[in-house]
């Protein structure tokens, strides 16, 4: 069956979560998963507890009937707040940053001051049964092929706990994860079917990796709220690749369509999303009334020079960074290459000594990955000497003292322990000597190619020779 998104009376807004590169939002405590064995832990259970007009939650109420124990796993990183023994501390400053970059780019109104605010948590995943959170800038938009979708609000908040073992008796958690700064992005209704949803997501998910965000599974979570005319709200939980979006929202628009065909509602729910992108029950669609003060933290109140620095320091996006690097003549495959690495920073600094792309991206891309297979040794640590070499390389290659097709030569001498004078000491030999050692290396294979000799050669005499004169030398003996 097609499916005709305008026809139906298609809603649907997205609520994308991003964990930001910073420690904890609200103490100094690492933001690193830990996966060594914890030092100590922690139980509780949940008491529902009625609200101020006397009623209780429906979901906070399902969840307490169920009667599981919370055991919360430590470290010797976790602090008094993270296990709710202690008052939050002041709000991360790198965090904020981050988030009004974010804002920015987004086109959204930033709130110079606000309440930062308690979050109903019924699931155990927060030691205190809240989160906190607070709205950092709302009315943004972004732009896509279907027209500009709206960006409701924009929030900072905490993390959960990390879920690591779930029966039906009790639930264990993790505290490396809570806490850890997480940037909200909740758009408006404004998608206009499955293909448009996708398109949003990896238009945000664009901005969001032009900041100081985390990278790789689990940094990123995708929920999106959707109904039809005629059905109730269900939020959709659990998105890890847009790759199945589309697939999960056709599942989903195709099971309200079936309680329209007969007659009745869906339940207003919160639904798991599953690997073959169907969806199955979590849990009752919270009440909306469970957002109340922090009391212990005062309004956060956003400078309007710390919003100034903010704009000043902009991150750039990709499409932007990528017209950069065309224009200096990169090419396309080491662009996309870099654009994937997080090597940007380092390729712009060195440019900016040797301004020529294709060298310093293969000096910065593959040079490290080419030496660490042939030595067979991590690559990381690679990483680790060359970076305190890169700079003094590239200032002798821009004096005219090194060639650049010694660097690689050099980088592995390097690698090898030796220091960077010695390194840089290569063992050149006179024209008339370079001749000899050639001829003699085509005379033990008669017969090759130009280009078969040429390897043989830089092989050979390598850190002697530059590929010119090895190029000039083996044309000049072969006629």
């Amino acid at each position: 069956m097609n499916i005709n998104y305008g026809d139906m009376g298609f809603k649907a807004g997205l609520e994308i979560h991003q964990q930001l590169d910073s420690k904890k939002l609200f103490c100094n405590c690492p933001s690193i998963l830990r996966g060594d064995t914890p030092s100590f832990e922690i139980k509780r259970k949940l008491h529902t507890v009625a609200g101020e007009s006397g009623e209780i939650d429906v979901a906070a109420e399902h969840e307490a009937a169920l009667d599981r124990e919370f055991v919360y796993q430590a470290y010797d990183t976790t602090c008094l707040v993270e296990l709710d023994e202690e008052p939050p501390h002041e709000i991360n400053k790198d965090a904020l940053m981050t988030a009004l970059h974010i804002s920015l780019l987004m086109n959204a109104k930033i709130i110079p001051i606000s309440q930062i605010m308690r979050k109903t948590v019924i699931d155990g995943s927060n030691t205190g049964g809240f989160q906190r959170t607070v709205m950092i800038a709302r009315d943004g938009f972004i732009e896509t092929s279907y027209g500009n979708v709206r960006i409701l609000g924009i929030f900072l908040e905490e993390d959960s706990a990390r879920l690591v073992l779930k029966d039906e008796k009790s639930a264990v958690y993790r505290l490396d994860r809570l806490g850890i700064p997480l940037i909200e992005i909740a758009t408006e209704p404004d998608l206009k079917n499955a293909e448009h949803a996708k398109e949003t997501a990896l238009k945000i998910g664009e901005i969001l990796r032009a900041c100081k965000v985390k990278r790789g599974i689990g940094t990123i979570r995708q929920d999106i709220n959707i109904s039809i005319k005629g059905s109730n709200r269900v939020e959709l939980k659990g998105f890890q690749d847009p790759k199945i979006m589309l697939k999960s929202i056709e599942e989903e628009v195709r099971r309200q369509l079936a309680y329209v065909g007969a007659g009745k509602k869906n339940s207003s729910e919160v639904r798991n999303v599953l690997p073959n992108g169907s969806s199955e029950f979590m849990r009752p669609m919270p009440g909306a009334d469970r957002m109340y003060p922090e009391t212990d933290l005062p309004l956060l109140k956003i400078p309007l020079d710390f919003i100034n620095s903010a704009k000043k320091n902009l991150p750039r996006l990709r499409e932007e960074i990528e017209e950069e690097l065309r224009n200096q003549g990169l090419s396309q495959e080491y662009i996309s290459i870099l654009l994937k690495s997080n090597e940007i920073e380092k390729y712009k600094e060195l440019y900016y000594i040797v301004p020529k792309p294709n060298f310093v991206a293969k000096a910065v891309l593959v040079f490290p990955k080419e030496i660490a297979a042939k030595k067979g040794i991590a690559f990381e640590r690679v990483l680790e000497i060359l970076d305190e070499h890169y700079f003094e390389v590239f200032n002798k290659v821009a004096q005219g003292k090194l060639k650049e097709e010694d660097v690689k030569h050099i980088f592995e001498r390097l690698v090898d322990g030796k220091s960077f004078s010695e390194a840089a000491k290569l063992d050149k030999l006179s024209v008339n000597d370079l001749e000899e050692a050639v001829l003699k290396i085509m005379k033990s294979k008669p017969g090759l190619s130009e280009n078969a000799y040429m390897g043989l050669v830089m092989r050979e005499l390598r850190g002697k020779i530059s590929g010119k004169e090895a190029s000039e030398i083996i044309k000049k003996l072969m006629h």
